[in-house]
């Protein structure tokens, strides 16, 4: 004897399967994060992000070559004199980290910081 909700059991689950849109969480996509650089300072000079999250780091170089190395995190990115570079990343750890300019652009250079804040 053949069983009258083998069909309707198929059918809904085909249906159930065909109607199935992945969720895109807020999370996953990458925070954009600009920074203007310009002699001889970042702004912001600080920005805070989550562990774990991507990250679009871009920046801008107001004036000459400018650049942002976070060693701690692997971070590396150089814009030519009044250009735009990005870089992308994910912190995997919590913590202050800081940046130096990472391309001679004068006599204040040694003192350009920037400090990314990682958060959990």
């Amino acid at each position: 004897m053949k069983s009258k909700f083998g069909p309707l059991v198929l059918s809904a689950a085909i249906l159930t399967a065909a109607s199935y849109v992945p969720t895109i969480r807020s999370q996953d996509a990458p925070q954009r994060i600009e920074i203007t650089a310009k002699r001889f300072a970042f702004s912001p000079g600080e920005v805070t992000v989550k562990v774990g999250q991507p990250v679009v780091l871009v920046l801008k170089s107001a004036d000459v070559g400018h650049g942002i190395r976070i060693r701690d995190i692997g971070v590396d990115v150089k814009a030519k004199a009044g250009q735009t570079a990005e870089v992308k990343f994910t912190p995997s750890k919590v913590g202050d980290f800081v940046g130096h300019c990472s391309v001679f652009c004068g006599s204040g250079h040694g003192s350009m910081t920037f400090v990314l804040h990682v958060v959990s």
